[in-house]
């Protein structure tokens, strides 16, 4: 292939993934996520509008977008329920038997006085007894208007009732009230207030009724002579009046309350508020103006309302992001494209669960599997952001899966969403096999349960036994959908977008991957090597928080091209001469650098996953073959000829390591040579080649192409330093024990 083939070739290449780190695509994204939130929420949060006019037919079947009060109905309701209010009737008691004891007193005063004549006192019992009675009443009604324990209207209707009611004494009952001794009257009180007292323990509304009970009370009383009974039943008749009485204010105000106390009455989501073909009536016009559902006066606030509650989720994702990465962008686009796929998923299965929810049936809810797209998130992506998008998720599913009208938020749905999410990812955030995902599934049943069980416990208004055992099997189901999707999803996701998730870094490990057995078989050496640089570089890599899992992984493979030509690599190279020695220096180049062109080669035949290829292709980035170098340069000078070659024709076509974990492999992979080539490697020594090749690498610009910093570089050369003399604490002289004997027996050393 020409030089100008290779360049078109990667032009190609970069047109083809330059939109994976594009900042338009980027934000095209997160437009796409905005604009993904609007529609998925607009039918739960903005109704849909009409054109049409009063007096014409409408050419659709208008249903309530949510619950609608008919305030036409609501009327109707309150007016017949305060139809149905009895009149209230206040009980009075006045101690009208006071009355009587006053009265009896100034008879027995005015009597006794010889200097009166009979016909004097005839004649004041005439003006004042009534008069007493009456001056009684008004009394009793001034006092309590002054204390307002009553209101003027009771107090004027009490007036006005007892003075309708009032009785008349007959001409002859004064006549012999002159006539009664003092012993006469003493006898007579104690009689006539008990009489008295006992008419008006009774609701008194007519004081005829009482009136007419009199009678038969005196002739049971202890009296004996007659004067004495006749006048007591007149005077108990002048005294009792009625002490139950229409309370006006108390009735209008009891109507009042009814009309308050009666609920609204409401349209039901989904209720037909207009047929197709029906005549829009002034009051069914009027409905609908009323609930912004006609397009003669659009309301855009809602949307605008809508719009930017939108942009502030996706913007929450953007600014975590953000805020986590610095000025470096963590994701590239194509990770984005998949985060916006696992929203598009989770609003899909919401609604689709939201098609078979109705208000009577509100805990189908619990069904949607809610916790897939956290799940997902953390294998793919990131723990951190999983949780964030968790909450996301609970503020979705509590407007989508809703089913309580008059309010935006169905708190209990959303706190669901979140309980099973957070239980997904910390069951799953640290997963090594497929199992692993059925066993988060298991904890998402039982916390969504326990989730649905504490909510019914709390609110025992909503919640009864059925709706209860409901909920929670429904829950239980959910968590088993989430398993099924999520098993069902990763595949697609891990081969679509190229994520090498940790469940599928952990397959590739598996010993029995044909490329690791050929390894193995054909270049036992190789396979030890590699083993050996997996060790160190997850030890590495985890240091300074890089991925691990993947460091080793990738070590594997990253000398499988070595199995094209096994025994031009020294390590597999037992009992037999070096054929580098015998062939010309270019050539043994030419081998040496192909074995990472050969190893991407066959890991693309395979279908290995590109940050596997990537670390085989960049682990020696550039570097410099020195010792085939100077060899051609000594043959050269020993046949005397001018070279015909440069530095640049004995250096690795690279690319530079791109990433840390490649970085990482590649330095892992020269200090373990450098190491095995050491026969008895000392602490001094070991301190010193790894920083010997550290520093060269970074002299020869190795790691401009990665984020690795100074002071993670420092790391990584104590945790490789560390771990080589843990891997090969046998070989490796310590100074104080240089100077010891060496040991006759295995066992003391």
């Amino acid at each position: 292939m020409t030089s100008k083939e290779m360049s078109k070739g990667k032009s190609f290449q970069n047109r083809a993934t330059g939109w994976k780190y594009s900042v338009w695509a980027r934000y095209l994204l997160f437009l796409f996520l905005v604009i993904l939130f609007y529609v998925s929420l607009s039918s739960n949060l903005l109704p849909e509008r009409y054109d049409i006019q009063e007096g014409t037919r409408s050419e659709v079947d208008i249903a309530a977008p949510m619950q609608i009060p008919n305030n036409k109905a609501t009327l109707k309701a309150q007016e017949e329920a305060a139809e149905r209010v009895q009149p209230i009737y206040q009980i009075v008691q006045m101690r009208n038997e006071n009355l009587m004891t006053t009265l009896l007193d100034r008879i027995d005063r005015l009597n006794q006085d010889d200097q009166i004549s009979s016909q004097d006192k005839i004649d004041i019992y005439r003006d004042e007894i009534p008069q007493r009675q009456k001056d009684f009443v008004s009394n009793y009604i001034n006092n309590n208007r002054k204390t307002g324990t009553y209101s003027d209207t009771l107090l004027e209707e009490i007036r006005n009732v007892v003075q309708e009611q009032s009785y008349r004494i007959p001409e002859e009952t004064y006549i012999k009230i002159s006539r009664l001794t003092s012993d006469d009257i003493q006898e007579m009180k104690p009689v006539a207030r008990d009489i008295v007292a006992r008419l008006m323990t009774d609701q008194v509304s007519e004081a005829t009724a009482a009136r007419a009970k009199v009678a038969e009370m005196v002739s049971a009383s202890s009296l004996s002579k007659r004067t004495q009974r006749e006048v007591v039943q007149e005077l108990t008749r002048l005294v009792v009046t009625a002490n139950r009485f229409y309370d006006e204010e108390g009735t209008k105000e009891a109507k009042v309350q009814a009309r308050e106390n009666t609920p609204t009455v409401f349209i039901k989501q989904g209720d037909t508020l207009v047929s197709k073909g029906e005549i829009i009536t002034p009051e069914m016009y009027a409905l609908l103006n009323e609930n912004d559902l006609l397009k003669n006066e659009v309301n855009y606030w809602p949307q605008l309302g809508l719009l930017l509650f939108s942009c502030m989720l996706s913007a929450a994702i953007l600014m975590f992001i953000q805020q986590g990465s610095g000025t470096h962008f963590k994701y590239n686009n194509a990770q984005l494209l998949m985060l916006v796929l696992i929203f598009i998923i989770s609003i899909v299965v919401m609604h689709v669960t939201a098609l078979i929810q109705t208000n009577e049936r509100p805990f189908i809810g619990f069904l949607a599997p809610v916790a897939v797209g956290a799940m997902l998130i953390a294998l793919l992506l990131d723990t951190s952001l999983a949780f964030v998008c968790s909450i996301l998720v609970g503020i979705l599913s509590s407007i989508i899966l809703n089913t309580h009208q008059g309010q935006l938020f169905d708190f209990e749905l959303g706190f669901f969403a979140v309980v099973v999410s957070f239980v997904a990812i910390f069951a799953t955030h640290r997963a090594s096999q497929r199992s692993t995902i059925l066993k988060g599934a298991i904890m998402v049943c039982l916390f969504g349960s326990l989730a649905v069980f504490t909510l019914a416990l709390i609110d025992t208004g909503d919640w009864n036994r059925t709706t209860t055992l409901y909920g929670i099997g429904y829950a239980f189901a959910g968590g088993v959908l989430t398993a099924i999707l999520v098993i069902g999803l990763m595949p697609f996701f891990e081969t679509s977008f190229g994520i090498l998730s940790a469940l599928k870094l952990v397959e590739l490990s598996n010993p029995n991957h044909p490329l690791l057995r050929k390894l193995l078989t054909e270049t036992p050496g190789t396979y030890h090597h590699s083993v050996m640089v997996g060790n160190l570089s997850e030890a590495a890599a985890e240091a300074i928080g890089a991925n691990g899992l993947l460091c080793r992984v990738g070590s594997y493979y990253h000398d499988i091209g070595k199995t094209k030509r096994p025994i031009y690599f020294i390590e597999n190279q037992n009992n037999m001469e070096n054929p580098h020695d015998s062939i010309d220096p270019k050539l043994s180049k030419s081998i040496i650098v192909a074995h990472a062109r050969d190893g991407v080669e066959m890991q693309k035949d395979y279908k290995l996953p590109k940050p596997i290829r990537d670390i085989a292709e960049q682990h020696h980035g550039t570097t410099f073959l020195h010792y085939f170098y100077h060899k051609a340069l000594r043959q050269a000078e020993e046949a005397g000829v001018e070279p015909d070659f440069t530095e640049e024709d004995f250096r690795y076509p690279g690319p530079k390591a791109q990433s840390k974990e490649s970085a990482i492999v590649g330095i892992a992979d020269s200090v373990e040579a450098a190491v095995r080539s050491l026969r008895k490697p000392t602490v001094e020594q070991v301190e010193s080649m790894i920083e010997k090749i550290i520093k060269g690498r970074l002299d020869d610009h190795q790691f401009n192409d990665c984020d690795l910093t100074m002071r993670e570089l420092d790391v990584v050369a104590r945790t490789l330093k560390e771990t080589v003399m843990g891997i090969f604490h046998s070989r490796i002289e310590y100074p104080e024990e240089i100077k010891k004997p060496k040991p006759t027996s295995p066992e003391a050393g």
